[in-house]
């Protein structure tokens, strides 16, 4: 799938440098070199190669694994990135710790092309520091060969006995609390302790019916079947139907875990203006597609959005409608209280 992609993002970038992108033919010194670092296998790097002829400047691209991992990275000042992507409640957490720079939008009015519903969120209020790249949600995939149709619709299946065994979990303490306290009617972000006690024990009860609790390797044992049920990333889900047919996907009814990826700058850059330019790039409406298509997960573009197929943006496991959206959270940084979910993970984890 990815092959054929690439094969048609090629093409389309043929064609548009016969007519460059509007905003991309900036003066800037192309003798510098663009740090940018990435979650791994989250961009189309063919319009790294298409910026770079565009412009002239040079990007050095590197990927990192978590969250966590890039924040450790641009705390220490070791290597001085000019754009990082982090999830939400890291841009809230870089934000107040004084790790991002305020952005110029002078330099990036291709900002007009987001849908206003990304904008001002909890993480980013004002949107000083951030741009909204790629949005999803944590929901379930399931094999249709083994799973009733009338089991479908609420958290509740993964705490089905019919099941037992067959059950992965997200190895992942904010996704699989959240889930459980989504379960009981509470919020991802609560930080009441009896709440999140509750949920702890609502998850013990769950691994009696759990296969295992996994991360990335989630996607290929479910395509080879070896669970029936797991908790997936809604981005990841297409690449796996394509696959394995027989496996669909849900978000569940009493809402989820909505997620925003978003462009930034580290207060430790050396090349900003330069990573303005990249990121204004990026929300171009062509470039947009081309790496949406590419990736598989939903667009925040909406310039973007109204040129993708229909079959794409029909899709309610990919693109919700705003009622559900409504019974959504974004993860916020909840800063000291943290390690009450820690605590209860532990616990989760020894018994």
């Amino acid at each position: 799938m990815k092959i054929a992609k690439k094969i048609l993002s090629l093409v389309l970038i043929a064609c548009m440098t016969v007519l460059p992108l509007t905003g991309c033919r900036k003066s800037a010194d192309s003798s510098k070199v663009l740090n940018v670092y990435n979650v791994g296998d989250y961009i189309d790097e063919s319009l790294i190669d298409e910026f770079e002829k565009q412009t002239g400047i040079q990007v050095q691209y590197s990927t990192y694994d978590t969250n966590e991992m890039m924040y450790q990275k641009v705390k220490s000042g070791s290597t001085k990135y000019d754009i990082v992507v982090p999830s939400d409640y890291m841009v809230a957490k870089m934000r107040k710790e004084g790790l991002l720079e305020k952005l110029d939008f002078n330099n990036i009015p291709n900002i007009k092309n987001i849908d206003k519903k990304f904008l001002g969120s909890e993480y980013d209020p004002k949107n000083e520091y951030s741009v909204p790249y790629m949005w999803g949600t944590l929901g379930l995939a399931y094999n249709s060969k083994y799973v009733d149709e009338k089991d479908l619709g609420s958290w509740d299946i993964l705490w089905n006995p019919k099941y037992k065994g067959k059950i992965l979990i997200f190895d992942s303490v904010r996704d699989t609390m959240g889930a459980a306290l989504f379960k009981l009617g509470y919020s991802m972000n609560t930080t009441n302790p009896k709440e999140i006690n509750e949920a702890k024990e609502l998850l013990v009860k769950q691994k009696e019916y759990a296969l295992a609790y996994v991360n990335d390797e989630v996607k290929d044992r479910m395509v080879g079947e070896d669970g029936y049920i797991g908790m997936i990333y809604s981005g990841d889900f297409p690449l796996m139907q394509e696959e394995n047919p027989d496996l669909k996907f849900f978000n569940p009814e009493e809402g989820t875990n909505r997620w925003v990826d978003a462009m930034c700058i580290p207060t430790t850059c050396e090349n900003k203006k330069e990573a303005e330019m990249f990121i204004n790039f990026m929300l171009d409406p062509e470039i947009a597609k081309i790496n949406t298509e590419y990736i598989g997960y939903s667009t925040p573009n909406k310039a973007c959005f109204d040129l993708l197929d229909k079959e794409i943006t029909s899709n309610k496991g990919a693109y919700p409608d705003d009622e559900y959206l409504s019974k959504c959270e974004t993860f916020t940084d909840i800063g000291k209280d943290i390690k009450l979910y820690d605590k209860a993970w532990i616990e989760l984890k020894s018994r």
